[in-house]
C-alpha cells in the first residue's frame, strides 16, 4: 500500500496569464502541490470561496505585488464582488484572504525590492515577500515554510522593512497620544469624522446643535495638529480609531427629533 502524501493548495494570482501559467505547470510537477491560477483579485476570492464550500481550501496565495495595478491598501469591501471584475491590488487581496479565511497563508512575489509596500503586505497578514525571479526551489521552501508559520523576507529588505515597520509604529504612538488629548464626547465626534458623517448627520447623532458639532470638530482639529478633516480622519486610522457604530432605523428617527442648544436640550 502506498503512502498517502499531505497536499499543499497554491493558488497563484498574477494577471499575466503567461506568468501565471508557466508558475502554476511547475508548481504542479512537484508531488505534494495542488495548483490553479486566477487573473484578478475577485476572481481569486471567488477560487478561495468555492473552495471552502466545497471542502479543498486553498493553504497558501502567490500573489503578484502588482495585481490590478490600483493603489495600495485599498479596502476590500466584500468577500466576492457581485458581478464586475473590478481591479484589486495585491496588498488589497492580501488584507482582504486574512479577513474571509485568516486561515490561508499568503505570499507576495514582487519585480522589484520595494521596502514600503513589503511593509505594508506584512502589516496586511503577508506572510512572506518573493522575488518573481526566485528559483523554484527558492519559492517552494517558502510555501513551505509560511505554512509553519514562518516570516520570508528577502535579506536585502530587512533593514529597510524594519525602518519602515518602525517609522510606523513610532506614527501610530505619536498619532494615539494626540487621540487620547480629546475629549470624550470629542472622540465621539472624531469617530463620526471617521464614519464620513457631515456636521448634520453628528448634530443628529448626539444630539447635539450644528454650531456644537462645528466647535467640536475646530477643537478636534486644533487638538490633532491637522488643518482638515480628511488629514484628521488619516490620523485617526493610524491610532486605531474606528468609524461609529451606525444606528438603528428606530434610534436614527429619534436623533433628529432632540436637539442640544446653547447647552441644553431643546
Amino acid at each position: 500500500m502506498g503512502v498517502s502524501v499531505a497536499r499543499i493548495r497554491v493558488l497563484v494570482v498574477d494577471d499575466h496569464r503567461i506568468f501565471a501559467e508557466s508558475l502554476a505547470a511547475a508548481l504542479a510537477a512537484e508531488p505534494d502541490v495542488d495548483v490553479a491560477a486566477a487573473g484578478s483579485g475577485p476572481a481569486a476570492l471567488r477560487c478561495l470561496e468555492r473552495g471552502a464550500a466545497e471542502g479543498r481550501r486553498f493553504d497558501v496565495l502567490l500573489v503578484d505585488a502588482e495585481l490590478g495595478a490600483g493603489p495600495p491598501g485599498a479596502a476590500v469591501a466584500r468577500a466576492v464582488p457581485d458581478d464586475a471584475e473590478g481591479a484589486v491590488d495585491g496588498i488589497s487581496l492580501v488584507a482582504g484572504v486574512r479577513r474571509v479565511q485568516p486561515a490561508v497563508r499568503t505570499v507576495v512575489l514582487a519585480e522589484r525590492d520595494d521596502p514600503h509596500r513589503a511593509a505594508l503586505a506584512l502589516q496586511s497578514g503577508a506572510s512572506g515577500w518573493v522575488a518573481k525571479d526566485c528559483s523554484l526551489q527558492r519559492l517552494l521552501a517558502v510555501v513551505r515554510g509560511v505554512l509553519r508559520d514562518e516570516t520570508h523576507l528577502p535579506p536585502a529588505l530587512l533593514t529597510g522593512v524594519l525602518r519602515e515597520l518602525t517609522a510606523a509604529r513610532k506614527h501610530r504612538t505619536d498619532s494615539e497620544r494626540l487621540v487620547e488629548s480629546l475629549t470624550p464626547r470629542e472622540r465621539e465626534v472624531l469617530r463620526c469624522m471617521v464614519a464620513g458623517l457631515g456636521r448634520k448627520a453628528v448634530a443628529e447623532r448626539l444630539f447635539l446643535s450644528p454650531h456644537t458639532v462645528r466647535t467640536h470638530m475646530q477643537n478636534v482639529l486644533g487638538k490633532l495638529g491637522v488643518h482638515s478633516t480628511l488629514a484628521a480622519v488619516a490620523l485617526a486610522r493610524r491610532a486605531g480609531v474606528g468609524p461609529a457604530e451606525p444606528l438603528p432605523a428606530a434610534a436614527a428617527v429619534l436623533a433628529g427629533d432632540v436637539v442640544e442648544r446653547g447647552g441644553q436640550p431643546a
